[in-house]
């Protein structure tokens, strides 16, 4: 199975570099009377050296070169080098030349921008970094972004989010061709998450609320390292140095939630880690996640995530 990834000047390494890995992690575990190899080609517009943004230069192939090779999957990396993401042509003629005969069209990050350029996007729904998805929204307004997911899959077109969300997307990828357990040796071989979904969040609960909020960084950070202590409005209010009513207005109003939504995301975040990454039984998840037992625990993960801890540790863990 042939694999095309665009380079271009300005790329992140990371977009490029995490997906050609997984790929070749991936064809190491693969055993005779299982379907072929993948084959990995790295192509640019016009071929030769490209730079990339951390300034590591990469040997590519002109596209020209790939006018009559069969391509299987054609994987567009992102990065630039200033704040606007700049399309370039030959790569942009070469996406609405293959697209159509290629079995999967991907895109890492900002890469969304170039397959987008192309018109492959129009009506789709789509993924990007965070960073950029007014920009991508705005540019191309027939778009429908996920603001939130790390990857995405409509039908043939598979889009993910920022940098590393790409080893995501590729080991999906590798999961369609070759079935869980390729997916997941390749994974325990590049010491990567098993296998996040895409719906799975860009951002950390504790990430989010440090980017987005206005005031309470400190006290957020005191939250995730003490989510099994007592965490109700009086205790954070006295926390931040506040009176109980003061504090819960000035939440609501600054960060967009209650105080207690964001301790009930922060404990359900910290259980659904420990139950992907480790073997721990339970009901010491639930202590140390701030849940107390076992029950409380489930209940948690049926009201929010529509699944029980048992399911999601055979969904996403090793364990």
């Amino acid at each position: 199975m042939r694999v095309v990834l665009l380079a271009y000047d300005g790329m992140n390494l990371l977009d490029l570099a995490g997906p050609l890995q997984a790929l070749t992690t991936a064809n190491r575990s693969v055993r005779t009377g299982d379907p072929a190899k993948y084959e990995t080609i790295v192509a640019s517009g016009s071929g030769g050296t490209v730079v990339t943004s951390s300034g590591l230069p990469l040997v590519t192939v002109p596209v020209s070169a790939l006018a009559d090779v069969p391509i299987d999957t054609l994987i567009a990396p992102g990065g630039c080098w200033g704040e606007e993401y700049e399309v370039e042509p030959a790569l942009r003629d070469f996406i609405v030349a293959r697209a159509g005969s290629v079995r999967r069209l991907c895109s890492v990050c900002t890469g969304a921008f170039l397959l987008a350029a192309a018109g492959q996007l129009d009506g789709r729904r789509v993924a990007t970094h965070w960073a950029w998805l007014d920009k991508l929204k705005a540019r191309h307004p027939a778009l429908e972004v996920d603001a939130d997911s790390i990857f995405v899959r409509d039908d043939t077109l598979w889009t993910s989010a920022g940098v590393s969300s790409g080893i995501d997307l590729t080991l999906a990828l590798i999961e369609e061709d070759y079935g869980p357990r390729i997916a997941i040796d390749a994974a325990r071989q590049m010491v990567v998450f098993m296998k996040r979904a895409g719906g799975q969040s860009q951002f950390s609960v504790p990430l989010a609320a440090q980017t987005r909020d206005h005031g309470f960084v400190e006290l957020h950070a005191w939250m995730a390292a003490n989510l099994g202590s007592d965490l109700t409005v009086p205790r954070l209010a006295a926390r931040a140095g506040m009176a109980p009513r003061t504090f819960a207005r000035s939440y609501a109003a600054k960060v967009g939630c209650t105080p207690a939504k964001t301790v009930e995301r922060m404990r359900l975040e910290a259980a659904c880690r420990a139950l992907e990454e480790t073997g721990l039984p339970l009901k010491s998840i639930a202590v140390q996640s701030g849940y107390g037992d076992e029950q409380k625990l489930r209940r948690a993960f049926q009201r929010q995530l529509g699944t029980n801890p048992a399911t999601h540790r055979a969904r996403f863990s090793r364990y």
